[in-house]
């Protein structure tokens, strides 16, 4: 079983500085994600291991949940203290939280706008 975190204690953790990983690919990451996110495709993410630390937790997302439970997966196999954010970057985004977009994991302010569940199609 893959451990998954809810959208309310991920939002929690988020706000907290908790580090993310957004396994979708680049164009759906460029349409919108959490802000902060590091954006690691699913087929990219053996080549992100190094980047990543194994002393934190790090919380997995994509567009709804399938595929950050993959890379939960295999992160765990790996020694990571990973889990899959639950309902993804879609319930994140349906909740209207902050989303940046662009290739940057950028950062929450207060001229960012919550992008809509249609702009991350």
């Amino acid at each position: 079983m893959v451990p998954e975190i809810d959208q309310q204690r991920f939002a929690e953790a988020h706000a907290a500085g908790v580090l993310v990983v957004d396994v979708r690919n680049r164009g759906e990451y460029r349409a919108g994600h959490v802000p902060g996110a590091r954006s690691a495709p699913l087929s990219d993410l053996p080549l992100a291991l190094a980047e990543l630390p194994k002393d934190r937790p790090v919380h997995v997302i994509c567009q709804s949940g399938g595929r950050s439970a993959q890379a939960t997966s295999l992160l765990r196999d790996l020694g990571y203290d990973a889990r899959s954010v639950s309902g993804g970057t879609a319930a994140w985004i349906g909740a209207g939280r902050p989303a940046v977009t662009g290739d940057e994991p950028g950062t929450p302010d207060a001229s960012t706008a919550p992008v809509t569940s249609e702009e991350t199609r």
